[in-house]
C-alpha cells in the first residue's frame, strides 16, 4: 500500500461512494450511540412506471434529513411537492423525529420551503457562482408545539 500516491477519480464507482458513506455512518453511530432510523421516501409514477415526482430522506435519532424533493416541470404548481413533503414529515414524526433539515439553492425552491414552515438556519454564498446554498429547518412534534407556545 502506497499512501503517498493519491489520485482524483472524476467518475468514481457508485459502490466506492457507498463504501465511504457506510464507513462514515458506522463511525457516527458508534460515536453517538444513535442508530440509523430509516428512510423516508415516496415516489409518484406515471402509467408507464416512470418517476414524475418524489421525495427521499432518512431519519437519524430525532432528526429527518430530506436529501431530494423533485417534481417534473409539467406537474409543478399543483401542490404535489407540498403533499410529498408533508407525507415525509408525517413519516418523520412517526419515526420519532422532532425536526426536519434540508438544503436548497437560491435558484431552486427557498420560497416553497418557507411556505411549508421552514426557517433558514444557514447560507453559503457563492455556491455556485453568484448563487447560494440555503440550509433550512422545520420543527416537528413536541418541539413545534413548544416553539409555537413560546412565540404566542
Amino acid at each position: 500500500m502506497n499512501i503517498d500516491r493519491l489520485t482524483i477519480e472524476t467518475e468514481p464507482a457508485r459502490e466506492d461512494i457507498q463504501f465511504l458513506e457506510d464507513q462514515i455512518n458506522a463511525f457516527n453511530i458508534a460515536q453517538t450511540g444513535v442508530p440509523f432510523g430509516g428512510f423516508v421516501s415516496s415516489f409518484v409514477r406515471d402509467d408507464a412506471g416512470a418517476i414524475v415526482a418524489g421525495v427521499h430522506g432518512f431519519t437519524w435519532g430525532d432528526c429527518c434529513e430530506i436529501e431530494y424533493l423533485w417534481v417534473h416541470a409539467d406537474l409543478r404548481g399543483a401542490g404535489l411537492g407540498a403533499r410529498l413533503l408533508a407525507l415525509a414529515e408525517q413519516e418523520a414524526v412517526r419515526q420519532g423525529c422532532e425536526q426536519v433539515v434540508l438544503s436548497t439553492h437560491s435558484f431552486q425552491a427557498p420560497s416553497f420551503y418557507a411556505k411549508q414552515g421552514y426557517e433558514v438556519v444557514g447560507v453559503v454564498n457563492g455556491y455556485p457562482g453568484p448563487h447560494q446554498e440555503i440550509y433550512l429547518r422545520k420543527a416537528l412534534g413536541r418541539e413545534a408545539h413548544t416553539e409555537a407556545r413560546a412565540g404566542a
